[in-house]
């Protein structure tokens, strides 16, 4: 199945911003993660279609999976 990741922050580092890509069904937002080589603990917020989203929730062709990391600073 096909879907597009959008990454945020450093997250796109080494990575890039929009990516494209093709995963075995069914695909879960944990998956994804281990693909890209991001640990759990660096992901803050999970939308998967633009809605909060879980990272073993299974995931249809063509969704949009988000990911921003922790936001520092102050």
């Amino acid at each position: 199945m096909e879907l597009q990741i959008k990454l945020f922050a450093t997250l796109r580092e080494g990575r890039g911003k929009v990516l494209t890509k093709e995963f075995p069904s069914p695909a879960t937002p944990k998956l994804v993660l281990e693909n890209l080589n991001i640990d759990e603990k660096d992901v803050a917020i999970l939308l998967v279609n633009g809605v909060d989203g879980n990272l073993d929730q299974e995931l249809q062709e063509g969704d949009v999976l988000s990911i921003f990391p922790p936001v520092g600073g102050g």
